[in-house]
């Protein structure tokens, strides 16, 4: 990753907790934790952060309020290769005409590159979703209502009485925090009640994640892994993590990404 991807980073990430350890840059950016040290001794000069003991902080700490869930543009790039090759196959998964409900999150949004040529019908409570597909698009495209929040290009509403019970989907794709044996995890509450009511209005849910996601827990649950129709994921997954996806009944896709295949390719493990 080039050093000015990664400060873009290091300064979005200061932005959602007060202080961001060297170890968490470092997985974000996988790069090591050397560099990562160097980045931010360079950007603490310049007074864009500051440097504590083992990591940084931000200048102007974030105010109260936010979301707990990732800024969109801290995640963007993070396994960008996994996360276009899932999206591939998650719009394969569409027929000509479908209804579809998609999350908002950074591997969901990669969806839009592959759906330029398609006439689908889509709601979606991501800003940034909904944006790309009314400009680069022909499909019919419909959102919530609610409060946009910045940082992670969402439009949440605590209301019941907002455009999503009106809309009735074929499947809806979301990512997640993390999956374990107790099911799909999250990390906010209010992006959970969000959540939790586009997936009522699908028949199907399809689960979008990179491998990582199998080694990484969260405090809250979206819902039980049985709830789950699909999982997509790339063929870093351990053979720990597919046999408790198969064994709750769960159909696993794996996809190779291009940057370590040569070609995005998919396979099915029933």
């Amino acid at each position: 990753m080039h050093e000015r991807e990664r400060h873009r980073i290091i300064l979005s990430a200061i932005q959602e907790k007060p202080v961001v350890t060297v170890q968490d840059i470092a997985e974000l950016t996988e790069a090591s934790e050397a560099t990562i040290r160097r980045d931010i001794a360079s950007l603490h000069v310049q007074g864009k952060l500051r440097r504590v003991r083992g990591g940084a902080e931000a200048v102007h700490p974030p105010q109260l309020g936010n979301l707990a869930a990732r800024p969109f543009r801290v995640s963007e790039s993070v396994n960008i290769d996994k996360k276009r090759a899932i999206a591939r196959a998650a719009v394969e998964m569409c027929a000509e005409g479908d209804s579809i409900i998609i999350n908002g999150g950074t591997t969901t949004f990669q969806m839009v590159h592959f759906m330029s040529a398609r006439r689908l019908q889509v709601m979606t409570n991501s800003f940034a979703i909904a944006e790309h597909l009314v400009k680069h698009s022909k499909c019919t495209v419909s959102v919530p209502g609610g409060a946009i929040y910045r940082d992670q290009s969402l439009i949440l509403s605590p209301f019941e009485n907002d455009a999503i019970r009106n809309f009735y989907a074929q499947r809806i794709f979301i990512g997640a925090q993390g999956i374990n044996a107790h099911g799909v995890m999250e990390s906010d509450a209010l992006v959970i009640q969000s959540e939790q009511k586009l997936v009522r209005q699908a028949e199907e849910l399809i689960v979008m994640v990179d491998s990582s996601k199998f080694d990484k827990r969260s405090s809250l649950i979206l819902c039980a892994l049985d709830k789950v129709s699909t999982i997509i994921t790339d063929d870093r997954i351990s053979d720990e993590a597919a046999a408790m996806v198969t064994d709750a009944g769960v159909r696993l896709v794996t996809v190779k990404p291009l940057a370590s295949a040569g070609r995005e390719d998919t396979s099915s493990v029933a």
